[in-house]
């Protein structure tokens, strides 16, 4: 057997060596290979919205995460197959649904971006970016019941004195704003 192949069964025999030191109703602590980390079992994915409207403004959500004790300013998101309802739903179609929930915005079109680990030492989550064009408005958006999202509107080319602003009214940004901002502008044609 080479180095790599030995390189290879010790990193697969360390997959199986998995212990659950923790669960609760939607995260379990594991303990894989001596490294503990966070794995969200109640859901299928994650999905990260790049909505930007035909007049060059950017849709921003602003919602308390209780997980930081703050509101944060963020891109629309949502989980994928977290409940019964949507057990079975697609990437794309949670995609649409995340932003007409939370936006009110809908998307004629909505192209896969990437997909990323959203912290590779702490957590098994894995984000799907999505590019939202041709907008049309629908609803107030807001979020479902148990949500209480403000929703923003930003012209692309005031973002950065957008976010100061925020941030010196005490919000937290979640910078994977501008990730998905780079990812959209890398994807365009």
């Amino acid at each position: 057997m080479s180095t790599d192949d030995e390189h290879i069964a010790e990193r697969n025999a360390e997959r199986i060596a998995e212990r659950i030191l923790g669960q609760g109703k939607y995260l379990m602590l594991v303990e894989r290979g001596g490294w503990e980390f966070v794995h969200r079992f109640s859901c299928t994915g994650v999905v990260i919205i790049v909505a930007i409207t035909d007049d060059n403004r950017l849709v921003l959500v602003e919602q308390f995460r209780p997980a930081v004790g703050r509101r944060v300013l963020e891109l629309p998101a949502g989980l994928v197959g977290d409940t019964a309802t949507w057990r079975d739903e697609a990437l794309v179609d949670a995609a649409h649904r995340e932003l007409i929930e939370e936006t009110g915005w809908q998307a004629t079109t909505m192209t896969r971006l990437a997909e990323s680990p959203t912290a590779v030492g702490f957590s098994s989550e894995r984000l799907t970016f999505f590019a939202a064009s041709g907008l049309i408005k629908v609803g107030p958006g807001g979020g479902d019941e148990t949500e209480d999202i403000v929703v923003h509107e930003v012209d692309r080319g005031e973002l950065p004195s957008f976010v100061a602003r925020k941030e010196q009214e005490g919000l937290l940004v979640d910078y994977k704003i501008f990730a998905g901002l780079y990812l959209a502008k890398a994807n365009s044609p």
